[in-house]
């Protein structure tokens, strides 16, 4: 069975070639000496998960180190490896074995970013503030910044569109009560819309195949209701004389009246009649 490919390019790729040690130096770091990754994009971490981490980790110990840069003699801030290292502290330890890297603010946010998603699967909307925070802050554009983490435009593109979504759209998969599938289906459409949506998808359990039909369904329905309403044509001050001297005569002779008129001037009139004797008191009502 050939070996499934790792997801992005990895930290060695990006750290330089020209780092002092060929190898990196593993340290035994007291925890008060690092500081957390101002760039993690990790912002949400399962308690009950690193409580089991914490227990592992008080029996066995640390098995794999945490990765930090060297700010000065006696401090350090965190690469990656953050689960760990809080789990350490529950755990009640000390100090962590580390690697120490050098590495600069740029190289640090794309660290941080990639360790994160080969080891601990962000949830999608970390992975979109991720990417476009790499975007804004170290200037790429989106084919490269899919470059730098091993995925396609398309991919990165499409990620970044779930940030379009409102804020409780967003929320939801974050936590997992919508998948990713359903998120797309709300990306385009208002924020009224993407709430009845949301609701329904949890209320119901809708499927991403449902979601999208009733998307659909409810984008025809509002847009019907607001569609312009086609205008009336503009009244013919000619023909409302007519119909006004036809009204007259139907009042005269207790009959339907038809006037018309071309644009020559010429017209005519029908007077209709039900019978014999109708007819007959028409013609003597005109002198006949």
């Amino acid at each position: 069975m050939s070996k499934k490919p790792a997801l992005g390019r990895g930290l060695g790729s990006i750290l330089p070639s020209n780092l002092p040690e060929t190898k990196p130096l593993i340290q035994e770091i007291p925890l008060s000496q690092i500081e957390v990754n101002p760039f993690q994009p990790r912002t949400e971490f399962n308690e009950d998960a690193l409580k089991e981490l914490s227990e592992s980790i008080r029996v066995h110990g640390i098995i794999q180190p945490i990765t930090v840069r060297r700010l000065s003699e006696r401090q350090y801030q965190l690469i990656s490896g953050e689960r760990r290292m809080r789990a350490a502290k529950l755990a009640g330890l000390q100090e962590v074995p580390a690697y120490v890297r050098t590495a600069d603010d740029e190289q640090m946010l794309e660290m941080a970013l990639i360790e994160n998603i080969q080891r601990e699967d962000l949830n999608p909307i970390e992975v979109a503030l991720s990417y476009q925070r790499m975007i804004d802050e170290l200037g790429l554009k989106q084919e490269e910044l899919g470059d730098k983490v091993g995925k396609k435009r398309t991919t990165v593109t499409n990620a970044l569109a779930l940030l379009r979504l409102n804020a409780d759209v967003q929320a939801a998969l974050r936590i997992g009560d919508i998948t990713t599938g359903h998120a797309k289906t709300m990306i385009g459409i208002d924020a009224t819309l993407q709430q009845t949506l949301l609701r329904e998808v949890i209320s119901r359990q809708l499927s991403v195949r449902q979601t999208e039909q009733l998307a659909q369904e409810l984008k025809a329905v509002k847009e019907k209701r607001t569609a312009p309403k086609a205008e009336a044509p503009a009244a013919n001050p000619q023909q409302m004389h007519l119909n006004k001297v036809a009204s007259q005569l139907e009042d005269k002779f207790g009959n339907k009246v038809r006037l018309s008129q071309g644009s020559a001037g010429k017209g005519e009139i029908q007077i209709s009649f039900n019978s014999t004797e109708d007819l007959n008191r028409i013609l003597e009502m005109l002198d006949l």
